[in-house]
């Protein structure tokens, strides 16, 4: 059994045995290593870094289906939400939220185990970092980078585990363990206001100490100053910090303009100038049919995409202005045949033609459906691509939501208005609305605009909003299995509970 105790002593340098790339992990300790010597010199501490960054795309408990960051982003982000539609009915259980309350299940373990991972190999090197041979500077910079992963994960697993900020009676509710050293006893939860005070001032300590290094990342892949911005954006918007949201948003996109028309159609594989954070991936570093990629992207090769590709919904599709290129980006069967009440499109369609004259890389035994996506493309085949997590964009979302509840009304219109019509993506969108039109007007275009990122269910979580599916019988697009109408106080109040694998070893939690 893998509790909390074991992951803490799952250090990168021993998880992380091979590697092929010559730019990414192309050194690393071997599985023999004691924790003295990978934290020796500065520059094996900086393999360690590299090590997290390769967890947060790499295999998991020895399931396939199970790949780091891009599992949360599927399972746990968009297949429960209301803008993806999938004719996957044998997956009803992980799409309509089943698993939230059954402690033994793995789906609900799987999050748990991901994040504390993590926060155990952050641990060790925030622990050894200082007494590292190596200039000061990198060891600022080292363990800059290591708060910054142990932030994102506790905040990530807040989201999951943890009530929703507005039914936390203002933080008394309960939190997570907050492990921040290398020890092992049992501890009981902190309150949701004490995990939130812990990413704060884990991204204040990052966020100084980057500062004080002087140094700049490398790579795309690698946490730095911006990173800690964003993160803390997105934790503040979520406790409903809205000043803090906003300042930090705006700190997060500094040196990242949006995206040009080009390169937003280009696939969401590759890190361009508005992308402040991804995980790298290459035909070397691959994890064939089970990343991402495999399961999204619509040129890949795996069955998860060429029997049941991803769909955006009619409901939000028909929301996106014409002319708006994120409209594009879907396959619009206005005036085709197909299949109802599933989507699919015969092969010999004229849908199934316009599609692939459209996108002539969709794998040629791919079946074609109504509304399928072409926002996420693959680099290589099965599945191969760089895993965004943090953009501009949406820092402009966050700033607007959180202006809007700051009464700052020109300041939510603004940042919607830079967004949509000064990036070029909706030449003529205006922003007039106001009261809660405006705030409708933001939460449709973080669904436009995020679509297929991971956002759909945690927003609604942290809105309070329902997931509304309205079936295909009825004019929507979901099969009757998936049709759900489902209230954010149902399910434990949309709170995953602590799996038994931890409660059955950490008395502290009984």
């Amino acid at each position: 059994m893998i509790t909390i105790k074991k992951i803490t002593y799952l250090l990168v340098g021993i998880i992380l045995l091979s590697s092929c790339s010559k730019d990414y992990l192309s050194t690393k300790p071997s599985s023999s290593t004691a924790t003295s010597t990978i934290f020796e010199t500065t520059k094996n501490a900086a393999l360690a870094i590299n090590g997290i960054n390769a967890l947060m795309t790499t295999q998991l408990l020895g399931t396939q289906g199970f790949n780091g960051e891009g599992t949360i982003k599927l399972y746990y982000g968009i297949y429960p939400g209301n803008n993806t539609s999938i004719n996957l009915p044998g997956w009803a259980s992980i799409i309509n939220g089943t698993f939230r309350e059954n402690v033994s299940s793995i789906y609900l373990y799987y999050p748990w185990y991901y994040y504390y991972m993590l926060i155990g190999n952050a641990n060790a090197i925030i622990t050894n970092i200082d007494n590292a041979t190596g200039p000061d500077s990198e060891k600022q910079f080292i363990k800059a980078q290591a708060l910054t992963f142990r932030a994102y994960s506790y905040f990530m697993l807040s989201q999951i585990y943890c009530n929703r900020w507005k039914d936390s009676n203002n933080g008394a509710s309960a939190g997570l363990v907050l492990r921040t050293d290398t020890s092992t006893d049992e501890m009981p939860l902190s309150t949701l206001k004490e995990t939130y005070e812990r990413v704060y001032k884990d991204l204040d300590d990052a966020i100084a100490l980057y500062a004080q290094s002087g140094k700049s990342r490398n790579n795309n892949y690698d946490p730095d100053k911006n990173v800690a911005y964003a993160i803390y954006a997105r934790a503040a918007i979520t406790r409903a910090d809205y000043a803090k949201a906003s300042a930090m948003a705006v700190n997060a996109r500094e040196g990242y303009p949006l995206m040009s028309n080009n390169d937003y159609k280009s696939g969401f594989n590759t890190p361009n100038n508005e992308w402040i954070w991804s995980s790298y991936g290459a035909a070397d570093e691959t994890l064939y049919y089970y990343s991402y990629f495999a399961y999204m992207a619509y040129n890949g090769n795996g069955s998860a995409v060429r029997s049941t590709p991803k769909c955006i919904t009619k409901e939000l599709f028909n929301k996106i202005p014409n002319g708006d290129i994120r409209k594009s980006l879907f396959l619009d069967p206005t005036g085709y045949t197909y299949t109802t009440s599933t989507g699919q499109a015969a092969s010999t369609s004229a849908l199934a033609a316009k599609a692939r004259l459209m996108f002539p890389d969709i794998y040629p035994t791919a079946t074609i459906y109504a509304y399928m996506q072409f926002k996420v493309s693959a680099t290589d085949l099965p599945g191969v691509g760089n895993l965004n997590h943090f953009r501009s964009s949406e820092m402009y979302l966050i700033e607007a939501e959180a202006k809007y509840f700051l009464n700052d009304v020109t300041g939510a219109q603004d940042a919607l208005i830079a967004l949509n019509k000064n990036s070029g993506r909706n030449p003529v969108y205006t922003c007039t609305a106001t009261g809660t039109n405006l705030l409708e007007e933001i939460k449709l275009y973080r669904s436009i605009e995020l679509w297929g990122e991971g956002f759909d269910w945690f927003d609604l979580k942290r809105w309070g909003d329902n997931v509304t599916r309205t079936s295909t019988a009825n004019g929507g697009s979901f099969i009757p299995s998936l049709a759900i109408n489902a209230g954010p106080s149902e399910g434990n109040n949309w709170t995953w509970k602590i799996p038994l694998r931890e409660t059955d070893y950490n008395s502290a939690l009984q």
